[in-house]
């Protein structure tokens, strides 16, 4: 393969801005894009792909490079030079590589990877973290699997179209997608693609959303004609498929504490068709408050650590504190005692989380059911997703059902 010296380049630049600046690895690729207008989608790929393994791989590449944070821009080329040692591809005669020792690179790859926590890359704790709640056999499993790129799913939209037509209007614009066994809405993308640029993205014909996330809306058990509240909606990627399911007849309350993702909301649910939502900005305890023992239907799909998803958001690793996930349980703590008043007498409740911990899974369902807020509901069922299992994001839902 033919480096380009302006791909690497960007990629650098991508690579200081999310380690040295701490920005979002996301938005850094989505900015680093736009540099050059000339670039295919080749180009583009190689720059994303590039900038995403080196931050899944930040921890090993680094010590095999010999090199620690904050990385100098000569730091960031060595670490991007034992990538491309590792990939088998061949140096370029650039002044920004130094002479590189390609067998030394190799011997300290593997060394290094003999030991889990260099070899998927996480930080100490995180290792540990995981290691203490899913035994040692799962915890490896799952940290391989999560360090794999995430495949793009798509979910069809229901209240304007059906998987096959779907499927046939994809393909018109070149993009094969097949349908994924027990997952009623979801195609997936047999190679990557831009697929916001498609003309059946833009009718609002589908969604991007990971196969398991797909599950937990299913999962609430919904009628169409109900009254459903999402109480921790963002930008709406399951309150878009509570609609479908509910067929745009009943109501649809889509609240959060940020108002900014409630507008991205509101803008996706023209696309999509759906008329049910309206949407309420959690701006006072009065918001939610107004609506205790209200609803047929209650999802939380409460904030968490994020560990099931590190496959879309690796950087995720890096950012995160060990302090947060005592803040995140305690904020989980307070969410569904607080939202579990809006279901209404023999109405149901879905709690949910991507992340694979069981503290803030499983746990969280238990103390609840002790609780005093608790004592009215019963678990009628819970999954567990693991992504070594399914191939999709870590996920956690639990639904229960409050007597009449």
């Amino acid at each position: 393969m033919k480096l380009h010296r302006n791909l690497v380049f960007a990629v650098i630049d991508a690579l200081n801005l999310i380690f040295n600046e701490n920005q979002y690895a996301d938005k850094v690729v989505q900015k680093v894009l736009k540099f050059d207008k000339r670039w295919g989608s080749r180009d583009r790929g190689f720059i994303a792909e590039t900038t995403y393994e080196m931050v899944r791989y930040k921890r090993l590449y680094a010590e095999i490079a010999e090199v620690k944070a904050p990385f100098s821009r000569p730091d960031l080329f060595r670490m991007w030079a034992v990538w491309a040692v590792l990939k088998g591809i061949k140096l370029p005669n650039w002044k920004q590589i130094e002479p590189t020792p390609e067998r030394r690179i190799k011997g300290k790859f593997d060394e290094l990877s003999q030991t889990r926590k260099f070899r998927e890359a996480v930080p100490d704790w995180i290792d540990e973290l995981g290691e203490k709640a899913l035994g040692d056999k799962l915890w490896t499993e799952e940290l391989a699997k999560l360090n794999e790129p995430a495949e793009v799913i798509l979910r069809t939209n229901t209240l304007k179209t059906n998987k096959e037509t779907l499927r046939k209007a994809l393909l018109d614009e070149n993009i094969v997608a097949e349908p994924i066994k027990g997952y009623p809405s979801a195609l997936k993308l047999v190679e990557r693609a831009n697929v916001f640029v498609t003309q059946a993205f833009k009718d609002g014909m589908f969604e991007v959303q990971d196969a398991s996330s797909q599950l937990v809306s299913d999962f609430l058990d919904i009628e169409p004609g109900q009254r459903v509240v999402d109480t921790c909606a963002g930008a709406g990627g399951k309150s878009l498929h509570l609609a479908a399911l509910m067929e745009n007849k009943g109501q649809l309350i889509s609240m959060d504490i940020y108002g900014s993702k409630l507008k991205e909301l509101k803008r996706r649910a023209r696309r999509n068709g759906a008329h049910n939502i309206e949407v309420r900005e959690i701006d006072s305890t009065k918001v939610y408050k107004k609506l205790y023992g209200s609803a047929d239907r209650v999802l939380i799909d409460a904030p968490c650590t994020g560990l099931g998803v590190l496959r879309r958001n690796p950087d995720s690793k890096w950012k995160m504190q060990p302090e947060f996930l005592d803040k995140i349980v305690k904020t989980q703590h307070e969410i569904i005692r607080n939202y579990s008043k809006i279901v209404k007498p023999g109405g149901k409740m879905v709690y949910a989380t991507c992340s694979i911990l069981p503290q803030e899974n499983s746990h969280q369902v238990q103390s609840f059911l002790k609780s005093e807020e608790g004592k009215d509901f019963s678990l009628v069922k819970d999954k567990k997703i693991y992504a070594s299992k399914s191939g999709y994001d870590g996920f956690y839902m639990a639904l229960l059902e409050k007597s009449i």
